[in-house]
């Protein structure tokens, strides 16, 4: 399997399975000298971690407790390839032993047999959203070295939509009144009602996330095949939960006219021309329901015949609270690669 390196410069390669003993990142490019904070590393990981008590979330209670091997002395990177460990503890691979000759619905699974002739089917294996803790723990020392380079720089998600339910305001004080991190407080119970719903149903929901990156200085990003918007849509739709990417105003910006457009001051999203232009950036991205349910459904199998199965194990009714540290963690790889390339594009 290739591809499992993101970056140019500070390019980070993410190892490791669902049920294997354990997963981890190497981030190579990481200048040396630079703070390193294991506290915060570890405040990101619990932010995504399974069984942290985030509505909708699986129960599979994984501490990951993140284990720096290498890169760094006395607190400060060294300049040299940062290793991190992160053990699997909870994982329950009897769960999935029925479905070895099986392939689940909106799943890698089919993709995988199809591709290599043969997959690890215990949770998914490396297309599982486990492997996204390897993006958060890169994106923890991405957001270390971005605050050396640009202080006033920050990146915020938060969902914007579950199941339907949309905000109908946005206030940042009221994202810490509720614990889906929603800056609308009214909609947020509403979405907790639909989750809930959802979980007396056997069925799953997907939503919306919203990022918004401020301190972001003009002249970042590549004219060309490495856009900054372009780069930032490859991070997030490399998410697997993710179906959908839109920068400012997306889809809408195709119903404008040229001159609403251009005078407008949101319609970009802060890039222009692929580079950003000193303003706040702001993109979304659409997060689909979680495939696994425990209501039964048809699914295909090795042997051509179609089988009626309801998978069993922990699964978030909802996904979508904790792909926000996700988000923000592959927006923070791609900043911190674009930092440290706008450095070579004039003397």
């Amino acid at each position: 399997m290739s591809d499992n390196s993101f970056g140019k410069i500070f390019k980070v390669t993410t190892f490791g399975e669902s049920h294997g003993p354990a997963i981890g990142a190497v981030i190579d490019g990481m200048p040396a000298g630079v703070e390193i904070d294991a506290s915060f590393l570890q405040a990101e990981l619990d932010r995504r971690r399974p069984g942290g008590g985030t509505p909708g979330s699986t129960a599979r209670n994984e501490a990951d407790h993140a284990e720096i091997l290498s890169g760094v002395f006395e607190n400060r990177s060294t300049g040299t390839p940062i290793a991190v460990l992160i053990r699997n503890a909870d994982h329950h691979s009897s769960d999935y032993s029925e479905l070895k000759d099986l392939f689940r619905p909106g799943h890698a699974d089919w993709g995988f047999h199809a591709k290599y002739g043969f997959r690890d089917y215990r949770g998914g294996g490396r297309s599982s959203g486990r492997e996204t803790a390897c993006r958060v723990a890169a994106g923890a020392f991405a957001k270390m070295l971005l605050k050396k380079l640009v202080p006033e720089l920050a990146v915020r998600a938060f969902p914007v939509e579950i199941g339907g339910v949309g905000i109908e305001k946005c206030d940042f004080g009221e994202m810490a009144e509720n614990p889906l991190r929603v800056p609308d407080s009214r909609s947020a119970a509403k979405m907790l009602e639909r989750m809930e719903s959802c979980r007396r149903e056997q069925d799953s929901c997907g939503g919306v996330v919203e990022c918004h990156v401020s301190g972001v200085p003009a002249g970042w990003g590549e004219p060309v095949f490495d856009k900054l918007d372009a780069l930032l849509a490859h991070a997030i739709l490399s998410i697997g939960a993710v179906k959908a990417f839109a920068v400012g105003a997306g889809f809408e910006a195709a119903r404008l006219a040229g001159s609403v457009n251009n005078a407008s001051p949101d319609a970009a999203g802060g890039i222009r021309g692929g580079i950003s232009d000193g303003t706040e950036i702001r993109f979304q991205a659409a997060v689909k329901p979680t495939p696994s349910i425990p209501r039964p459904q048809m699914m295909p199998g090795v042997d051509g015949q179609l089988h009626e199965f309801a998978i069993k194990g922990r699964h978030d009714v909802c996904i979508v609270p904790r792909v926000v540290p996700v988000v923000e963690a592959m927006t923070a790889l791609v900043l911190a690669d674009c930092a440290l390339r706008r450095r070579c594009a004039r003397v």
